[in-house]
């Protein structure tokens, strides 16, 4: 695992890169723990004043969870543990005490797409691509706090538009909605651009920047008090959930029961 997430410093500067390019960088269950432990490293260092994250290649920041890690899936406690731990990396992710940034190119779905709601800055590659197309793929859900950091982002009717249609958002839509908060011309010119901005922000008074992180995570936090098991469970052990995952590895399209 030691070379799928790629981790460095220099000059204040952290960059994490997802680095599994053959698979769109889609994310084992080992990346995840990775990214958590280290955001939650940063909050301690004072010599790390920003983080940018990253996708290795052109075609994909990430492109969600790896599909082959829901294979072992069987009982209700299976699908509320892989929720709770990914609640437990983004919650990781937002309560980083640095500022952090998502450099976007090509796909960024499913679990990709979560984390990078979670960071506090989104750049993207014109050839960015957004969404959450697990209506039309695994059949599963998200998770109630997941739900709430989308709408929060982008509003209700956004989230339902993006769920039910399962469509991906361009990049341009994506700075128009508040996906992202800024677009580059092209993928070559992403990395520089993601540079200038993580060492404009590290150049901050550092302070500042955490006082205004804490206040709208207690904000978030207060408004978050909604449990949602029950929804996570109706799903993932649904056979439409097993069927989805069948499909989605056999390259065919899913057969949906509704039950």
């Amino acid at each position: 695992m030691s070379d799928e997430i790629l981790y460095s410093v220099e000059d204040g500067v952290a960059r994490l890169v997802l680095n599994r390019p053959a698979s769109r960088n889609a994310l084992t269950f080992e990346m995840y723990e990775r990214l958590a432990e280290i955001c939650s490293s940063l909050s301690g260092q004072t010599d790390v004043r920003a983080l940018v994250i990253t996708g290795a290649g052109d075609k994909a920041f990430a492109a969600g969870t790896d599909i082959a890690q829901f294979r072992a899936f069987s009982t209700p406690e299976d699908a509320i543990a892989y929720e709770s731990k990914i609640e437990r990396v983004l919650t990781a992710l937002e309560d980083c005490l640095v500022p952090t940034i998502a450099a976007l190119a090509g796909a960024c779905t499913g679990g990709g797409a979560a984390i990078a709601a979670c960071c506090d800055l989104r750049i993207a590659a014109s050839n960015a691509r957004f969404g959450f197309p697990i209506a039309r793929t695994l059949g599963n859900c998200l998770s109630v706090s997941n739900y709430a950091r989308l709408a929060a982002l982008i509003g209700p009717a956004r989230v339902k538009d993006l769920i039910f249609t399962s469509r991906l958002v361009d990049a341009a839509e994506a700075k128009a909605i508040g996906l992202v908060t800024e677009l580059v011309e092209d993928v070559a010119a992403l990395p520089a651009r993601a540079d200038a901005l993580a060492r404009l922000v590290a150049g901050q008074a550092p302070l500042t920047l955490r006082a205004t992180k804490e206040a709208l995570a207690r904000i978030r936090r207060r408004s978050a008090d909604v449990q949602g098991d029950d929804l996570v469970v109706l799903c993932y052990t649904s056979e439409d959930f097993r069927e989805g995952i069948d499909s989605f590895l056999e390259k065919r399209s899913p057969r949906w029961k509704g039950r």
